[in-house]
């Protein structure tokens, strides 16, 4: 357990690490989620079709991994991403990716809680808006800031 969280964390450390190489490329993200998870596969070829290189790790450490990307238990998605430096976790609209991804702001990610019916990846339909929370935007304790509602 103790290797799979050192690898783990090496690998969350990269994702932080290694911003896109070219700006026309497609974006890479790398999805860890849980290996029963289908609504997180769903997500992951969401994202592929809006233009998105994915790739897929399961992991039985969701919880440290989204711990160590500066996201509180509460606030946590059901899967999480790592993006040019960012993390995603849940299932983030991909208006929302692409304008954090175009305005690269001083945070370390961005937030949609939970499972919420209707959002990118999962089944339902939309009761209403999703909120979108800043990760470790640098403020004072306390819940993360709205970074954006859709």
């Amino acid at each position: 357990m103790c290797k799979l969280l050192s690898f783990a964390a090496l690998a969350l450390g990269l994702a932080f690490a290694a911003p896109a190489l070219a700006q026309d490329a497609a974006p890479k993200i790398t999805i860890f989620k849980s290996p029963q998870c289908g609504c997180c596969e769903n997500y992951a070829d969401f994202l592929t079709k809006n233009g998105f290189k994915v790739t897929v790790k399961p992991t039985h450490d969701l919880a440290a991994l989204s711990r160590m990307a500066g996201i509180t238990e509460e606030f946590q998605g059901c899967h999480l991403g790592m993006i040019d430096g960012y993390a995603v976790s849940g299932h983030v609209p991909v208006k929302t990716l692409k304008r954090m991804l175009s305005e690269r702001p001083p945070i370390k990610g961005i937030t949609l809680p939970g499972m919420p019916m209707g959002s990118p990846g999962m089944s339902g339909e939309k009761t209403e808006p999703f909120t979108v929370y800043e990760v470790g935007s640098g403020g004072k304790s306390g819940a993360p800031k709205v970074y954006a509602v859709e």
